[in-house]
């Protein structure tokens, strides 16, 4: 037995009266995009192939200054120019770097001063980005592991993403904003008409009515009918809550009262056109009979023919002749 739609309430948020959707919470697959503000290895930290350090030394050469930021390239080495060459610096302290470069300078220049000091690691590349979440709930921080943020809102994911960074960085900030709105979506489905039903799946704005969803598959096709309704999910019930559209009240005359305001989960319900669904439904069940009949038709007419044939040509000899098998002419 069909279950009857519940009386809608008037507050129903629609056109001119919408509301502010409950505060966005992460699920699979959003994608956020995270903002390494404040990124500090936890002491002693030891130098790896990426990381980019501060170097400046007085008492160089002339014309060869050392002074800036140098990258640590592969094979752990930064090169410091001609005419001192390269230098070893990784598994070191910023410390123990500063002592390997001095040694190496000294054979070039009397007293070397140098200082030595990290300014970017490596690793804030793996933090900083865009990041699916994954099936399991979780993003990944490359070597800093994996982090649950399923369920959780802006500000909690944050909190859980510096919590977990804090067991390797010192006091970590991060930034944390949706990149992609994947996880919360409305469906529009559009009845076929004997055809096949055609269903589109669009991510929630926030502002969509019955019109935008409408307008986002291009308008009505030619087997649909006017009518059209919102079929809401309602947890834990077993009523249904339908929300009939006045389609030509919101498209031809304006009226707002069923251009209603689209939540997660809505299905937009485009009924089909019954007499096209008829025509094609007809046309189905009437094919396989045409056919049949074309068939029975086509056979009795081949059989026509040959015994026609057959019986002028006196049997099958006079058909197919009496020489050698060739056919001979039988026409009258």
């Amino acid at each position: 037995m069909q279950r009857a739609a519940p009386v809608l309430p008037p507050d129903v948020p629609r056109e001119l009266s919408k509301v502010v959707l409950p505060t966005y919470t992460v699920e699979p697959p959003d994608i956020l995009v995270v903002e390494a503000i404040h990124v500090v290895p936890k002491s002693p930290y030891l130098l790896q192939t990426g990381d980019l350090i501060a170097i400046n030394v007085l008492g160089t050469l002339p014309d060869a200054p050392i002074s800036g930021a140098f990258p640590i390239q592969p094979g752990g080495v930064v090169n410091l120019g001609a005419p001192y060459g390269s230098v070893k610096v990784t598994k070191m302290t910023a410390e123990e770097a500063k002592t390997a470069i001095l040694t190496a300078l000294a054979i070039h220049i009397k007293e070397p001063v140098v200082s030595v000091s990290l300014v970017e690691m490596a690793g804030k590349q793996q933090i900083a980005g865009q990041h699916l979440v994954g099936p399991d709930g979780m993003i990944t921080l490359g070597s800093y592991g994996s982090v649950s943020v399923v369920g959780l809102t802006l500000a909690q994911s944050k909190e859980a993403i510096e919590q977990h960074l804090s067991h390797e960085l010192e006091d970590p900030s991060v930034g944390v904003d949706i990149f992609a709105y994947n996880s919360k979506v409305y469906y529009v489905i559009t009845e076929g008409a004997g055809t096949g039903d055609g269903v589109t799946r669009f991510p929630i704005t926030g502002n969509d009515t019955v019109l935008d969803a409408i307008a986002n598959i291009n308008g009505t096709t030619e087997v649909s009918s006017k009518k059209i309704w919102v079929a809401r999910p309602v947890p834990d019930s077993e009523e249904l809550a339908i929300l009939p559209v006045d389609w030509r009240g919101i498209s031809a005359l304006g009226a707002t009262s069923t251009n209603y305001q689209i939540f997660p989960g809505d299905r937009v319900f485009v009924s089909e056109d019954k007499r096209v669904a008829f025509d094609t439904n007809l046309a189905k069940n009437i094919a396989p009979l045409e056919r049949m009949m074309g068939f029975a038709t086509l056979s009795a007419d081949t059989a026509s023919r040959l015994s026609g044939k057959v019986l002028q040509g006196g049997g099958l000899r006079g058909f197919y002749g009496g020489n050698g098998g060739n056919i001979i002419n039988v026409s009258p």
